[in-house]
């Protein structure tokens, strides 16, 4: 049932602030604002980052901002509170004890008190060091990298908005709040400073937009349609789809949200709605992505979340490293020692698997995934489904259990195994179908690898160009290479698709996604 004027004022003005800023709201008329592009080109649809990469960092922390512009996100959702000395601080609940080692309310404490605290262990130890942002200092890490939506919890919108006037960021943020609230923001900074309001289907649409004259609006995706979004953009107001949760933040919701019309998708799988969204603009891609180690920026590297991670994001190939233990079984593990992620200490060859079995490989990297298991072989082979191929690092294990463990999996169609050129030849001497994927480091290498002649190699980042690939094309071999960490530029992605390279493993698929859409756009 639509509100009509005093219920839907009943309804949303803020008891803390009062319906003193009603006539500021009845008369206001929303200005057009022109925000920063993060990204260019840019995409007709952005996405927020709920609490910034809450998946790789802890959320609201400076870590979890800048990560977004790693991973080319327009938007980091944040939220602002108040303290106890008259700051403000970036942290979601009212309450520090589980986010922090502290106890109590977060207005009970001064910002110094509250930047002493420990505010990353809760999400693994190696954040023990994070410590709270105060609002301007996260003005300060996202200028010229990221937007910020702003959630303000309990604010003094005089100080915010003379914060983000001083940071000069008033095309980078956008404020979300009440009603009163917005009122207040928008009167104290004379329409200068960009606004948000929560829209709901039971609302008086007209009401809404002439009184709440919000610069866009954020509506939840079981009430959003294509018909809503027209009406806002008839007026100029942007319209940000809010799909959080298990059942609604899934590619089915992305893509209704899309196909819908809305500018900004606020979620908690912020790569996950990236690569459905160049799927659907761009279906048939210009090279191969694997996932080294699964992926390892959003879960524990070489773990079944990992693998699963990377086959929900669409992975052409997965890599993972293969080590035989004690006992003679097969295990997920890139370094010889169970020590860097894990909560064990030993090599791999002196351990057996009830023993590896016993530790937990997902602590180190979040809380999230406490208790996680080091998976064997066939659970890994078993989580890459039908469609997603696997790139075997054959670490320690013998040809003769490759070809078993391909076999019994039926992957013989989809995989390939890198190890040095000797391990290759006996792949293939075992059988024809197994695809070997031996390194490609210098002219000698080509002259050996060449005689044999193998389903692909592994060609040596430094090393690619249009002459290495031609040659390797022209003998019939496909062309792999590891463009791993940060330093890798979107400029030399973009380089190595218009040179004709097969498959670009990374530990940053966005970042090669990127490349993707610039290499489209030119």
């Amino acid at each position: 049932m639509d509100l009509n004027r005093r219920d839907f004022w009943t309804a949303t003005l803020s008891l803390s602030l009062g319906a003193t800023f009603y006539l500021h709201l009845k008369s206001a008329e929303p200005k057009k604002f022109s925000f920063f592009e993060p990204v260019n080109p840019p995409r007709s649809v952005q996405i927020m980052a709920h609490r910034g990469m809450a998946m790789l960092a802890p959320e609201n922390s400076g870590r979890a901002v800048t990560e977004c512009a790693s991973d080319f996100v327009e938007w980091a959702e944040v939220d602002v509170r108040f303290t106890k000395d008259g700051q403000h601080v970036i942290f979601h609940d009212d309450r520090l004890d589980t986010k922090t080692n502290g106890k109590g309310s977060v207005d009970s404490h001064t910002l110094a008190q509250l930047q002493e605290l420990d505010a990353g262990s809760w999400f693994a130890k190696r954040f023990q060091t994070n410590r709270l942002l105060s609002h301007p200092e996260l003005l300060a890490l996202a200028k010229g990298k990221v937007n910020l939506y702003l959630d303000c919890k309990s604010i003094d919108p005089e100080l915010l908005i003379k914060e983000i006037k001083t940071a000069q960021m008033e095309n980078q943020v956008v404020v979300f709040g009440t009603p009163a609230l917005l009122a207040a923001v928008r009167k104290t900074s004379q329409g200068t400073i960009p606004l948000m309001a929560k829209y709901r289907s039971s609302f008086d649409w007209a009401t809404f937009v002439k009184e709440v004259a919000p610069h866009a609006v954020e509506i939840d995706a079981d009430e959003l349609t294509a018909e809503l979004c027209q009406k806002f953009h008839a007026q100029g107001i942007k319209v940000q789809a809010k799909v959080l949760g298990t059942k609604q933040d899934q590619p089915e919701t992305w893509q209704k949200m899309i196909a819908a019309g809305v500018d900004w998708i606020q979620t908690d799988d912020p790569a996950g709605v990236a690569i459905t969204a160049l799927r659907r603009r761009i279906p048939k891609w210009p090279v191969m992505l694997g996932y080294h180690r699964g992926a390892n920026r959003y879960a524990p590297e070489n773990t079944l979340p990992a693998i699963k991670k990377a086959v929900a994001m669409g992975a052409d190939f997965v890599e993972i490293d293969v080590r035989t233990t004690k006992d003679g079984q097969l295990v997920l593990m890139h370094d010889s020692t169970v020590d860097r992620t894990t909560n064990g200490t030993g090599k791999v060859r002196d351990l057996t698997l009830a023993e590896i079995r016993k530790l937990d490989a997902g602590s180190w990297f979040s809380s999230a995934f406490r208790g996680t298991q080091v998976p064997t072989l066939d659970e890994a082979l078993a989580a890459l489904g039908d469609k997603t191929a696997v790139y075997l690092d054959a670490k320690d294990i013998s040809p003769e259990a490759v070809l078993a463990a391909l076999k019994e999996h039926n992957l013989l169609e989809r995989h390939v195994v890198y190890q040095s050129l000797e391990y290759a030849q006996k792949l293939q001497a075992l059988d024809k179908r197994l695809r070997p994927l031996p390194p490609l480091r210098t002219a000698t290498d080509f002259s050996k690898v060449a005689e044999i002649k193998p389903y692909g190699v592994d060609l040596s980042w430094r090393l690619v160009s249009k002459e290495w690939i031609d040659a390797c094309h022209e003998k019939g071999i496909k062309v792999f290479s590891d463009a791993l960490g940060l330093l890798v530029s979107v400029e030399q992605h973009k380089q190595a698709l218009a040179w004709g390279i097969d498959l670009i493993q990374t530990d940053y698929p966005l970042r090669v996604l990127h490349a993707i859409e610039r290499v489209q756009k030119s």
